[in-house]
């Protein structure tokens, strides 16, 4: 069978993301059957439509990685621009659509409706592969789990057992070209699943609450293939690569045994470490350390189910720091609790963080299947039938996103290093134009002050 696999997203703000999740499911897929990715950073219209002629495809898949921006400052909602892009599929295909990805999982039922999809995967991608065949062979399709239909619209999601096997570089597209020249990234994956109890996020549902590492001699192998194929620079896509702290460490050993010598970021917890830790991981290639850091305020943190304190925050800090490496810290304001106070906290605790980018988001996007769902139907912020695929943003009783965001502004006046939300367009052009003149990496600590 001919399958195309599409990656939808052209956001860039604040640079563009390799769609790693396509090689996945590539991977799963058997020898037999002819795969192409196509993305759309770098296929318009008129030359998807001669991929289309030139290879007719019998099933399409489509990544849906992003419902929205998640930003209550500066909104985008990306479902109307798939929609239309399935309905011009359609016009010019006979193939089955299919969607999936970590977007779709959030929803399935209602962007599989949305879209009017024939199915769908909730859940990790490589289930897309048992579809395959069981259409080739027309075998049932009943005992695939995460299968969804619009007969079928509900599914239990069941963390993927089988085999993690990316396919970088194996098609016959090309696509990773793309992120070369423009910034030299590609990203990385060391473990699924997510053992934090955050009260907002959504990771736990689509990838289960409990780790499956990958060999770090394997993650090695990747990274040095990423080097291989002209990669400047990796992002490690963990949800916080050092969740796991011995299998982080092994990583890094790994990285050093391989030659692998290109330089690295990632997400961390600003969780109680050795101490270190910071300089192994730098001596491994890290660069970049961004700390989902989310607030400093001591009952906000209790509130969003951090497993860290402030005081946690900034030893982490400066062991990052001491390590030379580049530090950001990302703040989540406006969430249960919050309060003119504990704004007052975390703002007055930020000025203990010396040497950073800071990364201020107000409000925090209500997902079904999180404790912050729970919450607002408690609350009565929303109800059982409110239509969650719009974007819908949790608003403290105590103080609104307005407000959060006006103090902000007071207290960042002129200083560069304050960032509100990702900074949108005029910052993605930055970077952009950056990226152009032979610069690599996600370019903040240019920021810092």
């Amino acid at each position: 069978m001919k399958i195309l696999l599409i990656s939808p997203n052209t956001l860039t703000v604040p640079y563009p993301v390799y769609p790693i999740g396509l090689d996945y499911v590539a991977g799963a897929v058997s020898a037999r059957h002819e795969v192409r990715i196509a993305d759309l950073n770098i296929l318009d219209r008129e030359a998807l439509a001669s991929l289309l002629v030139a290879f007719p495809p019998d099933i399409i898949g489509i990544s849906i990685r992003n419902i929205d921006n998640t930003e209550a400052g500066d909104p985008l909602f990306f479902i109307e621009a798939q929609k239309e892009l399935v309905s011009w599929l359609r016009a010019r295909s006979r193939a089955v659509m299919v969607g999936g990805g970590a977007g779709f999982t959030i929803l399935p039922g209602e962007i599989l409706t949305a879209l009017a999809l024939d199915y769908g995967i909730a859940g990790e991608g490589e289930r897309f592969a048992m579809l395959v065949e069981a259409l080739d062979t027309r075998q049932p399709l009943s005992a695939i789990p995460g299968l969804i239909s619009a007969s079928a619209p509900d599914a239990a999601i069941v963390p993927w057992a089988g085999v993690q096997e990316r396919n970088f570089g194996k098609t016959s597209s090309s696509h990773h070209h793309y992120y070369l020249e423009h910034g030299g990234m590609l990203n990385l994956q060391t473990k699924r699943g997510c053992s934090f109890r955050c009260i907002y996020c959504p990771y736990p549902h689509i990838e289960g609450n409990k780790h499956r590492l990958v060999p770090p001699d394997e993650v090695a192998r990747t990274a040095l293939a990423l080097q291989e194929a002209g990669a400047k620079y990796f992002f490690i896509t963990d949800s916080a690569f050092n969740s796991d702290i011995a299998h982080s460490l092994a990583v890094a050993a790994a990285f050093r045994r391989s030659a692998v010598s290109i330089p690295w970021g990632g997400f961390f917890a600003p969780t109680r470490l050795p101490p270190d830790y910071f300089r192994i991981m730098g001596d491994a290639g890290l660069k970049h350390v961004e700390f989902g850091t989310e607030s400093l305020s001591a009952a906000m943190l209790q509130n969003y189910c951090k497993p860290f304190r402030p005081a946690d925050v900034l030893t982490a800090h400066n062991q990052a720091l001491d390590a030379g490496l580049h530090v950001a810290h990302y703040f989540l304001l406006g969430g249960p609790g919050e309060s003119a106070d504990t704004i007052a906290e975390t703002l007055n605790a930020v000025d203990s963080l010396k040497k950073t980018a800071l990364f201020f988001f107000t409000g925090i996007r209500i997902y079904p299947h999180t404790a912050l769902y729970d919450i607002a139907l408690r609350e009565n912020k929303i109800t059982a039938a409110t239509d969650l695929l719009q974007p819908v943003f949790y608003e403290s009783d105590a103080i609104n996103h307005a407000a959060i965001e006006k103090i902000i502004g007071q207290k960042a006046a002129d200083r560069i290093n304050w960032i509100v939300g990702s900074g949108g367009k005029a910052a993605a052009a930055t970077v952009a134009r950056m990226h152009k003149r032979g610069y690599t990496g996600p370019l903040w600590e240019y920021l810092i002050r």
